[in-house]
């Protein structure tokens, strides 16, 4: 198959049509990703089933209170609580007798000691839908999985399930952006359908009729390659942000600006202007992991020579926090033993409380472990961030963080960090020196209040 295929009619959730009615879906695993998409396919006008099997986290979705930040997702939450079209359970008996289309969300993680995505979450809770299906059924992935999965997982599911082959196996791999994934679910830029038959595409259409309605485009793949779209988008905008964090070392080296050339290089068609911003590099729970698994992957098919530059994509982008440490300490004559140091950001990313791999707690850490008194702040995160990083000061905002701080140094680009007064902020601290890890700061206003801004690639 491996098309682009016209946006299709579609049946609207609800709708009575006696041909192909509104299937009823079940969405395994109410982490990041599968709450998100649970709440979103119940405001879209579904039924939707929530499974996990923490009967904790279970207890609270059916009361309105999410795991995570993300903003917009509370309050679609208490609406389709209120429709009746949204619950929550353990069950997942109940859930192969509820749903006609499955949605597995579950986590891959890196296995420990390797670079490989550990599939026992994902094969856990196949495995255990795949014991109750016993009418026709979708199994649909959506996790980010190695190249193969789908194929094995389908191998899996007909074997298990009384229903046979009468259940099959689809991908539809996800691209949300943390921070904005209500946004992203309601109004993807593509759909990806990875099946096996025509009823297997039918079924995921229907299941985004209205998301399909709005004109977005729907790639219709065969299994493989709708495996491999997921970890190739992320394996190349991870390489975006990797060469422009390399030229910025170029730059550091030789005196040039790499805000000047990532802007130049913006205006080429050709190269673009999104994820070519210097910076601190990336984090999360998604590119770092994604494109180890993706490497590993590689090398177990043979083909490790195709993807090795992944390594070193990765490599650049651990570098550039052990070079944020580096420039905070030569303020300082590289010592820094007992120098104040606020850290404006816990979270890998703006509206986000996510810490998994955050450059910003790494960064933060390391300054600690050189003998730094580290503070840090964070509008949604600081918690997590306690948790993770019980060793550093915390503060409620930026300007308790700066009180008496020797330098201020921004590690994730809030708003408020962006909009922080340097006259105010210069009030307040011991020494004006700033260090822009994110290049999110304007050079010439904090250099007028004084300041002495510094930044990697920038003279």
């Amino acid at each position: 198959m491996a098309v682009i295929a016209a946006p299709h009619p579609a049946v609207t959730a609800g709708a009575d049509d006696s041909d192909a009615p509104a299937p009823r879906l079940t969405v395994i695993g109410t982490g990041y990703l599968g709450a998100t998409h649970a709440v979103c396919m119940a405001a879209l006008g579904f039924h939707v089933l929530g499974v996990d099997t923490d009967a904790d986290k279970v207890g609270k979705l059916n009361s309105g209170e999410l795991p995570f930040f993300e903003p917009g997702l509370p309050e679609l939450l208490t609406k389709a609580l209120d429709s009746g079209r949204l619950r929550f359970t353990t069950s997942f008996a109940d859930a192969a007798e509820f749903g006609d289309v499955h949605f597995v969300c579950v986590g891959t993680p890196q296995q420990p000691g390797s670079d490989a995505a550990d599939l026992r979450y994902v094969d856990s809770a196949v495995t255990e839908l795949a014991a109750h299906l016993r009418r026709r059924a979708l199994v649909v992935g959506k996790s980010t999985v190695p190249v193969g999965t789908a194929a094995r997982l389908t191998e899996l599911v007909q074997r298990v399930a009384p229903a046979g082959r009468d259940v099959e196996v689809a991908w539809n791999p996800e691209f949300l952006r943390e921070g904005y994934a209500v946004d992203d679910t309601l109004r993807p830029d593509r759909l990806v359908f990875g099946v096996s038959s025509d009823w297997a595409e039918q079924r995921l259409r229907a299941a985004f009729g209205p998301v399909i309605d709005r004109g977005t485009p729907v790639v219709v793949a065969d299994l493989t390659t709708a495996e491999l779209v997921k970890t190739a988008a992320n394996s190349f905008l991870a390489t975006k942000i990797s060469y422009i964090n390399a030229m910025a070392e170029i730059c550091e080296a030789t005196g040039g600006d790499v805000t000047r050339l990532a802007e130049a290089l913006s205006y080429d068609d050709r190269i673009g202007g999104r994820f070519l911003k210097p910076g601190l590099g990336f984090g999360g729970g998604c590119l770092p992991k994604d494109i180890r698994a993706f490497a590993h992957r590689a090398e177990e098919l043979g083909a490790g020579q195709a993807v090795g530059f992944l390594r070193d994509v990765d490599a650049i982008n651990k570098r550039c926090r052990v070079r944020i440490v580096e420039l905070v300490a030569e303020l300082f004559g590289g010592d820094l033993a007992g120098v104040r140091v606020a850290a404006l950001g816990a979270a890998f990313k703006p509206n986000s409380d996510d810490i998994r791999d955050a450059p910003a707690l790494d960064v933060a850490a390391a300054l600690h472990r050189l003998g730094a008194q580290v503070t840090v702040t964070d509008p949604v995160a600081l918690d997590n961030a306690r948790r993770s990083h019980p060793e550093l000061a915390y503060a409620a905002d930026a300007m308790s963080a700066a009180r008496a701080a020797d330098v201020v140094v921004l590690l994730t680009e809030w708003n408020e960090f962006r909009l922080v007064d340097p006259g105010a902020m210069g009030a307040v601290v011991a020494g004006k020196r700033v260090v822009d890890g994110r290049h999110a700061l304007d050079p010439a206003r904090w250099r007028a209040a004084g300041w002495e801004y510094r930044a990697l690639g920038r003279p």
